[in-house]
């Protein structure tokens, strides 16, 4: 295993400052695991407000800001923060925080799809006013990872085998990563994370987006990949989950702000499971990538 500490710099008032950025790397067979992590997105213009679209001088907060056209981000984008699995072969699977905001919707959230009328009663309306925007401002996202086009992507009636992962394997890797979060004005809670765990027996990634909004409802939209020492895909699966808060009034009200824990209450909205296949050869120069 590898650390390596590098280290960038910004320009101030009063000069250069470092900003360390983490890099670490893990090689696992013909896997190779690695991520950075650093500091959140500035909140303001480095440019002045200057910034053009596409032009290479663009602050990093414009790069977002043009990328999204979201009124506004998350309290806090930790737009370095990056897990990236990437194959010998090239095949490449990566979560970063602005592939993940591309998937927030970005018209009029009309939320009585979810919880709109009993959040606004249970708020002031000088409250509400501000609060609820033209998008949606939960920045719930069902983003998956993104995979290139080395990667075959298909439906699968197999499972993850949770009984398996849950048996005791001396860890090799481990990391936790945030790729943004916000706090719904007071309201809640709404945060994107990545966690990977390398074993012997293979690896496992957890995407995870949990939104809380107080005396409203509580979500989590989970994706899963298990790889298994020996073959030459993963399985992906994705499930939503979904609870009104008068749906769990049976349940201490301590678990709501543990995801692991109040998961288990949340009925199960969806699921689909995928195997993630590496093209070999001759497959992946006819098929042209993914479909």
């Amino acid at each position: 295993m590898e650390m390596k500490q590098i280290i960038q710099t910004q320009e101030t008032h009063n000069g250069p400052v470092r900003l360390p950025v983490d890099n670490e790397t893990h090689k696992f067979d013909d896997w190779t695991i690695s991520y950075t992590k650093s500091h959140i997105l500035k909140s303001v213009c480095t440019n002045g407000n200057n910034c053009v679209k596409g032009d290479e001088s663009c602050c990093e907060l414009c790069v977002y800001n043009f990328a999204l056209e979201l009124p506004h981000l998350p309290d806090m984008v930790f737009h370095k923060n990056i897990l990236t699995v990437e194959h010998s072969s090239g095949a490449r699977l990566h979560f970063s925080p602005i592939e993940a905001l591309k998937m927030v919707s970005n018209e009029k959230l009309d939320l009585k799809v979810a919880c709109s009328d009993e959040w606004k009663e249970s708020r002031p309306d000088a409250d509400t006013h501000e609060k609820v925007k033209p998008f949606d401002w939960t920045f719930t996202t069902e983003y998956r990872g993104t995979t290139n086009e080395l990667f075959k992507v298909e439906p699968t009636e197999q499972k993850i085998d949770m009984y398996k992962l849950m048996k005791r394997e001396p860890i090799l890797f481990y990391h936790d990563l945030t790729l943004f979060e916000d706090e719904l004005h007071d309201h809640g809670i709404s945060v994107l994370s990545v966690k990977v765990r390398v074993m012997p027996s293979g690896f496992y990634i957890l995407l995870r987006h949990f939104l809380r909004v107080d005396q409203v409802l509580i979500r989590i939209n989970d994706t899963r990949f298990h790889y298994e020492k020996g073959n030459d895909y993963m399985l992906r699966e994705y499930s939503q989950r979904e609870a009104n808060m008068e749906k769990l009034k049976h349940v201490p009200p301590a678990l709501f702000t543990c995801p692991q824990e109040i998961a288990e209450h949340l009925p199960v909205m969806s699921k689909v499971t995928e195997k993630i296949s590496v093209w070999h050869g001759a497959d992946a120069t006819a098929s042209g990538g993914l479909s």
